[in-house]
């Protein structure tokens, strides 16, 4: 048939349906089956060729909630395309989500988690902002997503009339996945698909979804072991709860400059850091995981830059290792080929000479290499072996791979756009990247691009991104809140200990993530909902609709946006169900939206919903919470320490009843002792336990 063209149905019903013209494109002709070949319901092999003589072989597998097509192309470095009928609206795109002033044909808010009308022909990174790259595009009122496989550049259209998925220069074997079903069966198919190509998603740390602290944001460039001392323990005496500390930047030879780099590995200032095993120790007693910055780029001259190029170990052109230009460093340098085995056992090699200090986390920034046309999957070999040590990760490179036990959004200043961050964090929960750190409270005041004076405005600003940043898997302190007024570092403390307070449930979902590939830690609400209308169109520039929700029981709803120094509410829509204020214990019918909702500065933006269990840590112990919203529901939990599933089943009371009390006895009929915790009530659980609660009247 001329021009094949291809569609999924199930049943009677089409998914996907197939394009107006051509469904698979070589080189921009269309590809024509053999006559007597089609494909319905069970697998088969294909076979095609254009006017122009290109030739495909197709395996088309069908499995449960995903078809796969497996293609080969010949000649070698031909351009692919694969083409069915749009769908919309459509989520994803990772960090290319928040490029739509650049990529988008349609017209619409600039920020916008959602991306139809995205049209990109080299889609890769390095493109505007992009680093953490996926070309996985969801579309939950359909119930399908698309992805094709490929580290190298890319072609992604998708809008209403067409869906486009290729690459611009075919090696070896094509796959393009369709995911089907609902997002629980689509997020564990995509999971699947990712660990089969080697880009792999990791348990991340309990510790790494704590409160951090980054030197960069809290002291700029004037890092030395003294001010990173002094900044740190000031911070744990006002009682921030810290788990994690960047320390640096420049930790590095300040002389000569071929040494200013993270991989002058061993290298420290001795001005700055005359004993930096000291400083390290000290760090260690106070129960912080100590991280570096870390990249894979050598400074041409640099300390370990000759070993490389006579071992072959960086990127070639034309036999020789090339030179690059970018960002950071700013003199020339080389690039390690991480896809080498040899070079990469070196690279770790050198790594041990930092961890010989006892640094046990990275901070992974390679950035400002637009134009290069590097791989997607640069670091993610780095990554992988790090992870692999259980080194605490904080990834910001990377290609479908969840091999960090965060994913940083880029660098977020007060200079910036503020609905940028609220929709990059969110593009990366819809792409497979929930684990979010929406980059350090305040953004990096230490490099003074702005007047850093204490207007009212920012402190308002420092105040609302601390909380917004709260509600994320992990928040990193910067800026010192005792250099703003006490009412806004009350309110920064106040973030931060509720970041601690719900960080074992955080945990406990990443845990579920890890083992589903559902984005559990933040999961937009239509991929909560999909089939919600009212879930939809809200997460944008013009409405600062920024709602997710955490686990099947906490709605986060935090007032951020452009307007954060004006707002001082939101319409928060509420779900179908019953839902209570974090801090009122009000309770309100779902399937509403709240309009103009007060949300000022220090109010919890939380509501809890679904089965209202949750495991928070409260004065150093980690309870389960049970809160009056669900006449009946069932979940389960795991503690930080375990991956054993602790069942928890709720007999509620019917709505409009008050709980006076709740009753909870263990899977073997003991009484377990309660108490009232704020508007709800909690108990010290066990590792796989079983617990029955029932409210009384």
């Amino acid at each position: 048939m001329e021009g094949a063209r291809y569609s999924f149905m199930q049943g009677t019903d089409t998914i996907v349906g197939a394009a107006p013209v051509a469904g698979i494109l070589i080189d921009g002709s269309p590809v024509t089956l053999e006559s007597h070949e089609a494909c319905s319901h069970s697998n088969c092999m294909l076979h095609g060729r254009t006017t122009r003589g290109a030739t495909l072989t197709l395996d088309v597998e069908m499995r449960a909630n995903e078809a796969v097509l497996a293609a080969e192309v010949q000649p070698a470095g031909a351009e692919v395309r694969f083409v069915t009928a749009g769908a919309a609206p459509a989520y994803g795109l990772a960090d290319h989500a928040v490029e739509q002033r650049q990529f988008s044909t349609d017209h619409k808010p600039f920020y916008d988690t959602e991306v139809s009308g995205f049209t990109d022909d080299e889609f890769l990174s390095g493109q505007g902002l992009t680093r953490l790259v996926s070309n996985f595009v969801i579309y939950p009122r359909q119930q399908f997503a698309e992805l094709l496989i490929d580290p190298t550049a890319k072609i992604v259209h998708t809008s209403a009339k067409e869906i486009v998925q290729g690459v611009k220069h075919a090696e070896g074997e094509l796959r393009l996945y369709y995911f089907f079903g609902d997002p629980h069966q689509i997020y564990a198919a995509y999971r699947e698909a990712r660990n089969a190509a080697g880009y792999r998603i990791w348990m991340p740390k309990y510790e790494a979804l704590g409160v951090g602290w980054e030197a960069f944001g809290a002291l700029g460039w004037n890092t030395n072991a003294k001010t990173d001392q002094e900044s740190i323990d000031r911070y744990l005496k006002e009682g921030y709860p810290l788990r994690w500390a960047v320390i640096g930047s420049g930790f590095w030879p300040s002389k000569p400059e071929t040494m200013h780099e993270t991989t002058s590995f061993g290298l420290w200032d001795k001005a700055k850091y005359p004993d930096p095993a000291a400083l390290i120790q000290h760090l260690h007693d106070e129960k912080l995981t100590v991280m570096l910055g870390l990249r894979i780029t050598f400074i041409v001259g640099g300390p370990y830059s000759d070993e490389g190029v006579a071992k072959g170990y960086f990127l070639k052109e034309d036999g020789r290792a090339r030179i690059y230009r970018g960002g950071w460093p700013h003199s020339p340098y080389y690039l390690l080929d991480a896809h080498n085995p040899q070079a990469l056992d070196w690279y770790m090699s050198l790594v041990k000479k930092w961890q010989d200090y006892g640094i046990g986390g990275w901070k992974e920034d390679f950035y400002g290499y637009g134009g290069s046309g590097l791989r997607d999957d640069k670091v993610d070999p780095t990554n992988d072996r790090l992870m692999a040590q259980k080194q605490l990760v904080i990834e910001r490179n990377g290609y479908l791979s969840s091999n960090g036990d965060l994913h940083r959004i880029n660098d977020f200043n007060y200079d910036q756009d503020q609905d940028r961050g609220p929709v990059n964090a969110l593009a990366f929960a819809y792409s497979g990247f929930p684990l979010v750190y929406p980059d350090i409270v305040g953004g990096t005041f230490g490099e003074s691009r702005f007047n850093t004076q204490r207007t009212e405005r920012m402190q308002v600003y420092v105040a609302r991104n601390a909380q917004w940043a709260a509600m994320h898997s992990s928040m990193g302190m910067g800026e010192p809140p005792w250099s703003f007024s006490a009412s806004t570092a009350k309110v920064m403390l106040q973030a931060a200990k509720l970041h601690e307070r719900i960080a074992p449930y955080l945990f406990s979902n990443a845990r579920r993530f890890y083992e589903d590939g559902y984005p559990w830690t933040m999961t937009p609400l239509p991929i909560a909902f999909p089939n919600d209308p009212k879930a939809y169109g809200r997460e944008n520039e013009k409405d600062r609709a920024y709602e997710w929700m955490i686990g099947d029981s906490i709605l986060a709803t935090p007032l951020y946006g452009g307007d954060f120094d004006t707002a001082k509410g939101r319409d928060v829509y509420l779900p179908a169900g019953e839902w209570m204020d974090f801090d009122t214990g009000k309770l309100y019918d779902g399937d509403q939206m709240l309009r103009g909702y007060s949300l000022p500065i220090g109010k919890t933006p939380m509501f809890i919903g679904g089965p209202g269990v949750t495991l928070e840590a409260i004065d150093g112990v980690n309870r389960i919470c049970i809160y009056p919203v669900s006449l009946q529901a069932t979940t389960t939990i795991t503690l930080p320490g375990s991956d054993r599933p602790i069942r928890v089943a709720v007999q509620g009371l019917r709505l409009g009843m008050t709980w006076r009390s709740v009753e909870v006895v263990d899977g073997e009929g003991r009484a377990v002792a309660v108490r009232r915790e704020g508007h709800g009530f909690s108990f010290v659980p066990a590792a796989a336990a079983s617990y029955r609660v029932i409210a009384k009247p």
